[in-house]
């Protein structure tokens, strides 16, 4: 796969809409031809660019306390909440509505305080300008949470507002790029193109020092190959000609590798993230990046394609998070997010974190000793005995995983309880964590209100 996906990019080669980089390109020695702009990538400059990518990045947060170190310390991974959503599920009634600005508001402030939860990506916002969605969203996200925050631009001009406000939130352009407390997505356009705005948006995040996420998005059978090995494949060559975008137009800029594998369902024609098929992508793009070109790596690791917080919401997104965890992604996108990441739910957010906190429990490598083998109870066990009543268990019983969510009731006290499911303790815990946390903006007053100047002057240029 590694050495297909070198000879990919040399033998068949990308198209780059974007002529400033296409000359780079060239001058780097790449094979250019005039009528389509279709760029050959020799496999030494590809193999250069993977060689010289960084290896280990840090995602700030605007709280140092919630820096994020890739790859994680403890060989397991971050977790951040779905991003792109237009749709939003009520908490209560279970109504789906379109998302707005005060729903930004709220999965901040709920994503500051999930544990598992890394970091935050705005979604898509509806009742400002369409165009500008994007930096509406932002703007809102980067004065309610603490945590790091992921940038998807939606149009060229839009980038340079979208990093302004990132700057303005880290106190300056020199503060971000000290302490990068954004990252942003940068987009294949499959099968093997790349747009002006994510080439812009790659050259500007390498001037500020912004980590970017090379996200390639196939859907095999549609802009694929059917078969999952070919879209793989072409995944893999995707990011691979970002990396090398970005060694040649900013040297050093911390590269994410994040393949997002789809599946198109012929039978509806809809496009899948949840399918066995689409799983077993996702699982062997992340081995291919993280084990073979060892790059960081990020992918959905949380999602379902059904509409609703059903059986099989939680089905799907558990064999996600665990089989994604298990390839090595660093990385698990998704949080909240349901009918093939278009729709946000906040009580799925709830229920998300504690998935994710019992997968990172279960990929802990466990240290094998004496003390971890109970070794000396072992040879005092007597015949009959049990671990009960040892001094071993007294020092390691609360060490176990204990769910919130979750139900471990006997049946009288479940029947008592009014057969409370999962939902129902996930939709008290959100009450209980937004009452504890009202919204409130994280930047002082005059950040703020430049913040909005910054906003309105994108409304005014863009959307007119």
């Amino acid at each position: 796969m590694r050495a297909r996906a070198v000879a990919l990019l040399d033998r068949h080669g990308v198209a780059v809409n974007h002529p400033q980089a296409v000359e780079r390109l060239r001058a780097a020695g790449c094979r250019v031809d005039a009528g389509d702009k279709r760029v050959r990538i020799p496999a030494e400059l590809t193999t250069e660019a993977v060689a010289a990518a960084p290896r280990s990045i840090t995602l700030c947060g605007k709280d140092p306390r919630h820096d994020l170190r890739l790859p994680r310390a403890d060989g397991t991974f971050w977790m951040r909440t779905g991003t792109g959503a237009h749709g939003f599920i009520e908490p209560h009634t279970s109504a789906y509505r379109k998302l707005v600005l005060d729903d930004v508001r709220t999965i901040a402030t709920l994503a500051d305080t999930l544990s598992e939860v890394g970091f935050i990506a705005h979604p898509f916002v509806n009742g400002v300008p369409e165009v500008t969605a994007d930096v509406h969203g932002l703007g809102t996200l980067l004065a309610y949470s603490t945590k790091h925050n992921w940038i998807q631009p939606y149009g060229t001009e839009n980038i340079a507002y979208l990093l302004r406000l990132a700057a303005l939130t880290a106190g300056g352009e020199a503060a971000l790029r000290a302490r990068p407390i954004v990252s942003c997505i940068v987009c294949s356009f499959t099968p093997l193109e790349f747009k002006t705005m994510d080439v812009e948006a790659l050259i500007q995040c390498a001037r500020l020092g912004v980590p970017i996420h090379a996200c390639s998005l196939p859907t095999a059978g549609g802009t694929a190959p059917v078969t999952m090995p070919g879209t793989v494949l072409m995944a893999v060559a995707e990011i691979l000609a970002m990396v090398v975008l970005a060694h040649v137009l900013g040297p050093g800029t911390p590269v994410i590798a994040t393949p997002l594998i789809f599946c198109l369902d012929m039978r509806s024609g809809r496009s899948l993230q949840s399918s066995v098929e689409a799983l077993a992508g996702a699982s062997m793009a992340v081995q291919v990046m993280k084990r073979g070109f060892g790059l960081p790596t990020h992918t959905y690791g949380a999602g379902s394609d059904t509409p609703d917080i059903d059986g099989q919401s939680q089905a799907e997104r558990a064999l996600i998070a665990f089989l994604v965890g298990l390839a090595g992604a660093d990385v698990l996108g998704g949080v909240g997010q349901l009918e093939c990441a278009t729709v946000f739910s906040p009580v799925q957010a709830v229920i998300d974190n504690e998935l994710g906190a019992m997968a990172r429990n279960y990929l802990r490598t466990a240290a094998i000793d004496d003390e971890s083998l109970a070794w000396d109870d072992l040879l005092k066990l007597d015949p009959g005995g049990n671990f009960l009543a040892t001094e071993h268990t007294l020092r390691h019983c609360r060490t176990g995983f204990a769910p919130a969510a979750f139900t471990r009731q006997a049946r009288d006290a479940y029947e008592a309880a009014g057969r409370r499911d999962l939902a129902a303790q996930a939709r008290d815990m959100l009450d209980g964590i937004l009452r504890a946390h009202p919204a409130r903006p994280v930047v002082d007053a005059a950040t703020e209100a430049e913040m909005r100047r910054v906003i309105a002057g994108a409304d005014a240029k863009i959307a007119g």
